[in-house]
């Protein structure tokens, strides 16, 4: 059996905890009002009531609720609370596979001599978060991951939801179709498009023709889905894994060189995590969303593994070159796909393309950063082709 575990409203409830005037008032963790990109991160319960959620506008959640209380997210603080949280589940298991800074899976195989039969683990997990941190948990009860994790969602806040074995299907067909985790608005409006309107109506569709509509693989995920079965495993496998950073500018971005200098920021995050996560990858993926939140992205696979951020930064411009078309920029973001070990990282790559005094200067500024993250210390950029001409024409060194 699985549990999938969610902290209650998070952020918002760690600001709670710590400051009890917060208590029982609507708090909204994200950005001060009037702040242009700032947008929701986590709402507490009591502002939800008035309509306000997460990745909602700032100011638009100011407009619906303006006696909240508004407050800039304190990662460091949530960091390591769900640290002392995540401590926890580990006593319940050897297996707990965190999703997210709020989400986690617990595989309670093998804990019933220790804990008594799942369902009891499961309340005993919620009364040990409470005790110990003051935070409440939402948990769902399954035999796989995927009707956990949909189980988890049904009684918020602090709840507990049980799908016994054997009823996972019926469980799914008590759901609205848009309740299915995994389908989204698009794929909604092409199951409506082909008179599938109920979980009812899916059991009675064929995997062929399914498939037909929505590909191959989307398919035989909601084929999966609406019968309970473990329509995806949320295991990241190594090939599948990544690493992204991303920024939202408070202005639009479009002079060449800015665009330049976000990229390089973007490129110093990800190889520094690459690196202190001892991961490798050859896929590099950009992300960019522009002023009207139009959104394109392209990758690229290399022949050789990423061997520095300044390495990382040209074949990001590279990509970025390729996709970007004049217009203001909202959001840039960079990923490294399909992540290995990287402590197989050959050497002589590094060799080859002249980046081994690159990534062992990296090395050091990383070991300096662990011992100190406030150390401010940065690292300058190469111009690309497009770059440099644009700082030469307007006369900058």
């Amino acid at each position: 059996m699985f549990l999938h575990v969610d902290l209650d409203a998070f952020f918002a409830s760690v600001e709670q905890l710590d400051n009890p005037d917060f208590l029982g008032k609507p708090v909204i963790v994200g950005a001060i009002p009037g702040h242009k990109r700032g947008v929701v991160s986590t709402a507490s319960y009591e502002a939800r009531k008035f309509g306000v959620h997460s990745a909602m506008p700032i100011d638009q959640a100011y407009r619906l609720c303006p006696q909240g209380i508004y407050l800039p997210s304190n990662m460091r603080r949530y960091r390591e609370k769900s640290h002392q949280v995540m401590a926890i589940f580990g006593e319940f298991s050897p297996d707990v596979q965190q999703m997210s800074i709020d989400e986690t899976f617990i595989d309670l195989t093998g804990t019933q001599r220790l804990f008594g039969p799942p369902e009891e683990t499961a309340q005993l997990v919620k009364k040990r978060v409470l005790e110990a941190t003051g935070l409440t948990v939402s948990v769902g009860l399954a035999s796989n991951r995927y009707v956990a994790k949909i189980a988890s969602g049904m009684s918020k806040p602090d709840g507990f939801f049980y799908v016994p074995i054997g009823q996972e299907q019926a469980f799914m067909e008590s759901l609205p179709l848009k309740k299915v985790w995994g389908v989204g608005e698009k794929t909604l409006a092409k199951l409506y498009s082909h008179g599938i309107h109920t979980v009812q109506d899916a059991l009675k569709t064929p995997l062929s023709v399914l498939e037909g509509f929505l590909g191959e693989a989307s398919g035989q995920f909601f084929y999966k889905a609406v019968r309970g079965m473990e329509a995806a495993t949320f295991r990241e496998a190594p090939h599948s894994r990544s690493i992204s950073a991303e920024n939202t500018y408070e202005e639009n971005l479009t002079d060449r060189y800015t665009i330049g200098t976000a990229l390089m920021d973007l490129s110093q995050n990800v190889m520094f995590r690459l690196m202190k996560e001892d991961w490798k990858s050859k896929t590099v993926c950009i992300k960019i969303r522009y002023y009207d939140f139009t959104t394109t992205s392209i990758q690229e696979t290399s022949q050789r593994y990423i061997a520095s951020a300044e390495d990382l930064f040209q074949r990001a411009t590279e990509l970025f070159d390729k996709r970007y078309n004049g217009r203001g920029i909202r959001l840039l973001g960079i990923g490294a796909m399909n992540l290995e070990p990287g402590q197989e990282l050959v050497q002589q790559d590094l060799f080859d393309f002249g980046q081994e005094r690159q990534h062992k200067l990296e090395e050091v500024v990383l070991q300096l950063k662990t011992k100190n993250p406030d150390l401010p210390i940065t690292k300058a950029r190469l111009l690309s082709k497009s770059a440099k001409a644009n700082a030469s024409e307007k006369g900058e060194d």
